[in-house]
């Protein structure tokens, strides 16, 4: 074969494979010597392989689902409510139940920068120096402004200022994150000008007054402080810590004894006059959860300041653990945590105490005790079956599983399933996704992804209507009891960010971070 003819021929055959010079000069003798002076790259019309597409993990594709959802979900909202705090998705309306500043739009602004939708994030930034914190016509409760409001305004900055930097060139927009969370609590500020520095917790910003109550509750006072103490450490001024510490200190020294019917474990209402506890009934439940839920994070947030409050919340788990946790007389593998009135126990929970287990997993991580996150698992499969086991796969807004109280119509229920539902509307919570996602962190079973990818396909199923989330008003029933209207601004800062989260990759330079 002449070598012009062979030329052609290697030429050719290169279109399917790659051959090596070795390979050629040994069994093609008369090309060697053209070989040795030509390169391989010359010789050969090679084509360059194509990069082999991206085949997404099912995890991969399962943070998509959820991430279109939020964005979805939130243009529903951004749409039509701009400014206002909701969107009701089955009337096509919009609510004010938070000031009427846009809670979903701030609540939202976190996880739609750990999603990385830049677009939203745009949107909210800009929208964030049109509010006007210094008026509401409507009662502000120092609480849920401080958790949603003051909350997401100071998570925006950190993290624009952080890890997401690159998600904005507006450098005057990601500043006023910071100076419209000075302005709100400068108009927040008047509600701790009390005797002991105990909050008001209703305030009226219109004549500067308060609801005139003379006791504030154990999770409103208590769950102050991270904010609060945060943008103290941004701004340098100790101001805004200074006060929440204050009033955290009735806490951390709780008086009298004989309101604290466990060790760690406190009453509910405190008076605002002389800071002692009104009463001795607790729990992990509503009105008192986040304040262990704080306990731990403040430790976490800083662990040379705030050793003391380590040391509370490690008194109140092992009270927690000796004392609260119930087994079902018929279920006896499941954990829950009972409800207190002084010493008298009482079988009962709600949808809002499945944060515990989570919150027991954060500390026994932070603390490296594998106790606490061997009872945290527990509790998060208490919580996993109240999901598992109802008719749309959510849980209930409240449960029970005292065999004394069981109804007539729910025994055979109770028998296999070791609790029975008091209340079974679904308010879109997030406590129980968010447990999953400690769960997952902790021990890397994937058994928490397919856990919350149920829920969120369960919600996404029975909640989903038009632009938006509802919640619902049967759990129990397939079609969970239709619409109940209600969207609040939490679908968007826990329930589809721990949705995502828990199934995004790694890779994620959010996910690197040890949370």
């Amino acid at each position: 074969m002449k070598p012009k003819m062979l030329l052609r021929y290697l030429s050719f055959i290169a279109l399917f494979a790659v051959a090596s010079a070795s390979l050629i000069q040994a069994f093609i003798p008369s090309a060697r010597p053209y070989l040795s002076n030509v390169s391989l790259q010359k010789v050969f019309k090679f084509v360059k392989p194509k990069p082999k597409p991206h085949i997404p993990t099912v995890e991969e594709l399962r943070a998509a689902a959820v991430k279109e959802a939020f964005s979805q979900t939130f243009e529903g909202y951004f749409s039509r409510c701009r400014g206002q705090d909701e969107f009701l998705p089955v009337t096509e309306s919009c609510s004010n139940t938070r000031n009427a500043w846009g809670a979903s739009a701030v609540d939202a602004l976190s996880t739609a920068l750990v999603m990385g939708i830049e677009p939203i994030v745009t949107e909210i930034i800009q929208f964030i120096p049109t509010v006007d914190f210094t008026h509401s016509e409507m009662e502000v409760n120092l609480f849920e402004t401080t958790i949603r409001y003051l909350a997401g305004l100071i998570a925006g900055y950190d993290l624009l200022k952080g890890p997401f930097a690159n998600m904005t060139t507006d450098a005057a927009a990601v500043e006023s994150l910071l100076s419209q969370s000075k302005v709100l609590a400068d108009s927040l500020k008047y509600s701790f000008d009390t005797p002991t520095g105990i909050p008001n917790n209703i305030l009226n910003f219109t004549n500067q007054g308060t609801d005139g109550a003379d006791t504030n509750g154990l999770a409103t006072t208590g769950s102050l402080v991270l904010e609060w103490q945060r943008l103290s450490d941004i701004t340098g001024d100790s101001t805004y810590g200074d006060l929440a510490q204050r009033a955290e200190s009735y806490l951390i020294n709780a008086q009298p004894p004989e309101n604290i019917p466990f060790p760690g474990l406190l009453g509910t209402r405190l008076s605002i006059e002389n800071g002692l506890f009104r009463d001795a009934n607790g729990g992990w439940g509503g009105s008192t959860d986040s304040y262990y839920e704080y306990l731990i994070k403040m430790y976490i947030y800083d662990s040379e300041r705030y050793v003391q409050y380590r040391d509370q919340w490690i008194v109140a788990a092992d009270s927690t653990i000796k004392y609260l946790a119930s087994h079902p007389i018929t279920r006896p593998d499941l954990t829950f945590l009972s409800l207190y009135r002084n010493t008298t126990l009482v079988k009962a929970s709600s949808h809002l105490t499945c944060f515990d287990g989570g919150s027991f997993l954060l500390g026994g991580q932070a603390l490296a005790r594998q106790d606490y996150i061997d009872f945290g698992l527990e509790l998060v499969k208490g919580c996993h079956e109240t999901y598992a086991s109802t008719a749309t796969h959510i849980g209930p807004e409240g449960f029970s599983w005292d065999e004394k109280q069981v109804p007539i119509e729910q025994q055979d229920f109770f028998k296999e399933h070791g609790f029975y539902i008091n209340n079974p509307f679904y308010d879109l919570r997030p406590e129980v996704i968010e447990s999953y996602y400690y769960a997952y962190r902790v021990t890397g079973d994937k058994m928490y992804q397919e856990w919350a990818w149920d829920a969120f396909v369960a919600i996404n199923a029975t909640c989903r209507v038009g632009k938006g989330f509802s919640s619902i008003f049967n759990v129990t029933v397939e079609d969970g009891g239709g619409p109940a209207n209600g969207q609040e601004s939490f679908i968007f800062a826990e329930v589809l960010k721990y949705s995502y989260l828990i199934q995004a990759p790694v890779s994620n330079g959010f996910l690197q971070c040890q949370w």
